[in-house]
């Protein structure tokens, strides 16, 4: 073994977490290949394919994990219940939490004997006084501290993420310059149990029945229109809805229990609290209340907000309205002067 230790890094095929692989290699680790098969299909029998050409071209060992059962019971169920429940779910943030840092991660260090687990993330880990704190990575184009804001202390301290220097277009240089397969491969932003042609819509409707209800505009109560099923739709949505009207249309709200989908303009999508629940605190050292950059959406920039605590929950108040904020969704909370990634939860409420 090196006298560095011995890394698994989280093998997907792609071009990140192979460069991962790379530059651990060459800075002297012992590494080895793991990869999750999510989904008993050919799309990850491809998967699994292209991380094993990555394994072979680097000359390490390669294991797959079957962890379809996990993934079913810890990511699919929770994605196709938090439609049903009328929430936007965000499966990647529970992926990481329950698979990649839960059952990867287990299974590395309870029988490959691994000291640590990389990924190709792009996040960079700081242990200040024994806490691990998330801070942005050189790429400032490619925040992932989003979906990691869930994991704990614990998964941190086992955990490695060699690509935090690099720019994506290093990233890919590095390949071509190495000779690895992925080199020319495509970056994913799908839904990884969810392949084109299929899309949410179409993979929604294929585990529901239809179930006629009523489009209701939010501010008059009036009834609009019908649809088939309130799960067809989620907050902040445009496209799709087919109802004529004097302005653009956008979903609002959506009540289960009625099966209704609330309608109303671009403004009657503004908000400006939320309640997250669940909230993980990385760095909690702050006195509260104080003033943050967060985030509800991944793609979307951070905005200036107070945070405060209630109860066992935290409230946001944003200091410029919001748009589209949906129950389910993450609120994750950065650090005004460096960006740090603070903590995060769920969104409970509107307020």
């Amino acid at each position: 073994m090196s006298s560095k230790g011995k890394v698994a890094v989280a093998l997907s095929g792609g071009l990140d977490s192979s460069v991962t692989a790379l530059l651990l290699q060459k800075d002297g680790y012992e590494v080895v290949g793991i990869t999750a098969k999510m989904v008993c299909d050919e799309n990850f029998d491809e998967v699994v394919k292209n991380a094993k050409n990555v394994a072979d071209t680097l000359g390490i060992e390669h294991f797959v994990l079957d962890l379809s059962k996990e993934f079913k019971e810890n990511v699919i169920d929770y994605f196709e219940n938090s439609y049903k429940n009328a929430e936007t779910p965000n499966p990647c943030i529970v992926c990481n939490k329950a698979i990649k840092w839960g059952a990867l991660l287990d299974y590395s260090i309870n029988e490959l004997h691994v000291d640590f687990m990389a990924t190709g993330h792009y996040a960079k880990l700081k242990n200040e006084d024994g806490k691990y704190l998330l801070y942005p990575a050189q790429d400032i184009k490619k925040d992932q501290l989003y979906y990691l804001f869930d994991l704990s202390q614990e998964q941190l301290s086992r955990t490695m993420f060699p690509l935090s220097a690099f720019l994506k277009n290093q990233v890919r240089v590095l390949a071509f310059e190495n000779g690895l397969p992925t080199a020319s491969a495509k970056e994913s932003q799908d839904i990884c149990f969810i392949k084109k042609p299929m899309s949410v819509k179409k993979y929604i409707l294929n585990i529901t029945e239809p179930l006629k209800g009523d489009f209701v505009l939010e501010k008059t109560g009036e009834k609009i229109g019908e649809h088939e099923g309130f799960y067809q739709y989620t907050v902040g949505q445009r496209k799709g809805i087919g109802i004529a009207y004097s302005e653009p249309l956008y979903v609002t709200n959506l009540d289960a229990e009625k099966n209704i989908v609330y309608l109303g303009t671009n403004n009657d999508l503004c908000c400006h609290k939320v309640l997250l629940e669940r909230f993980n605190w990385h760095d909690d050292s702050h006195c509260v209340p104080f003033e943050a950059m967060v985030k509800i959406r991944y793609n979307m920039d951070a905005q200036k907000a107070l945070v405060t605590r209630k109860n066992e929950c935290v409230e946001i108040t944003f200091f410029e309205g919001l748009s589209a904020s949906a129950k389910g969704q993450a609120g994750v909370v950065y650090d005004m002067k460096d960006g740090h990634l603070i903590g995060g939860g769920w969104i409970k409420e509107i307020l």
